[in-house]
């Protein structure tokens, strides 16, 4: 099992669950390469030996009173994901890891896609006798209808299948509510519109005794684009509008104390955004 990583934001419990950790950044980075990371002199904690950038896929579990709340569900095991070969019909033990982590999936009350991508909604579903069924039965999904209007009438073939397989079901078994991109999930714990990645792209916010706490979401990639703010994500829908996002996130969250929780960041995974000259730097 991956390391389990906890933090605090006030009364207010999160607990990453890995699923997979690897190089391979530059499909939906380009900019990404050991040569331009070489030059963000605080990056040693999201690079592998050789400098390649690397990344995560996680679930973080946010935990307030009695509510568990799963935020993003990764990629998922036995699910068709060609070009992504490292995702493509997988066979991992996250559930195991998350039951050792203390969130048997029935114990979950709310999962929160903060997107609709592949890598965010893998585990919404199994495959039980041939048909993909939820996961988190005792759960309602939060997604919000900005989101779920955009895609349920795209064209994008790459979409199909997650769509098909991850998503859809929910709606028919009646799991799914469709929110508002300001929605409050629980006391303290609501979402962040922060389009440009996808049109309905939220973060979570948390606050609680006077502390806060961020997810960002697809926000960022990879922790390098907090200080080369101008690397755009092949994936993100809305190019500038996601630029415009980066920037306003940085802008509203650094030098401030809040925690900043990256969904697909390695290593320490948190940290706090200080101003670093004419850029940003996160100080996990």
């Amino acid at each position: 099992m991956t390391e389990i990583l906890r933090w605090r934001v006030g009364d207010v419990r999160i607990t990453r669950v890995q699923e997979w950790e690897g190089v391979g950044m530059r499909f939906v980075l380009p900019d990404a390469t050991a040569e331009n990371l070489a030059g963000v002199d605080w990056i040693g904690p999201f690079v592998d030996e050789s400098g390649e950038a690397v990344g995560s896929v996680h679930s973080l579990v946010v935990e307030v009173d009695d509510r568990r709340i799963v935020v993003d569900t990764c990629i998922g095991n036995g699910k068709e994901r060609l070009p992504a070969r490292n995702w493509h019909l997988r066979q991992g033990p996250f559930l195991e890891d998350l039951d050792a982590a203390g969130f048997p999936v029935d114990t979950v009350d709310t999962v929160v896609c903060t997107h609709l991508h592949t890598d965010h909604v893998g585990w919404n579903t199994r495959l039980v006798d041939d048909r993909w069924v939820p996961t988190f039965r005792q759960a309602r999904t939060l997604v919000t209808e900005a989101e779920w209007d955009h895609w349920r009438h795209t064209e994008l073939e790459a979409m199909r299948p997650t769509l098909e397989d991850s998503v859809q079901p929910l709606f028919d078994a009646d799991l799914v509510d469709l929110v508002g991109v300001d929605h409050e999930i629980a006391d303290g714990v609501r979402f962040e519109h922060t389009p440009g990645h996808t049109p309905g792209h939220v973060s979570v916010r948390i606050n609680s005794r006077g502390e806060a706490g961020v997810i960002t979401g697809d926000v960022f990639h990879h922790p390098a684009q907090i200080a080369r703010v101008d690397w755009s994500n092949v994936a993100d829908s809305d190019p500038e509008a996601a630029d415009l996002t980066r920037r306003s996130f940085l802008a509203r969250y650094a030098d401030t104390p809040t925690l900043v929780i990256g969904t697909h960041f390695a290593g320490p995974t948190a940290g706090r955004l200080v101003r670093d000259g004419d850029t940003f730097r996160l100080d996990p």
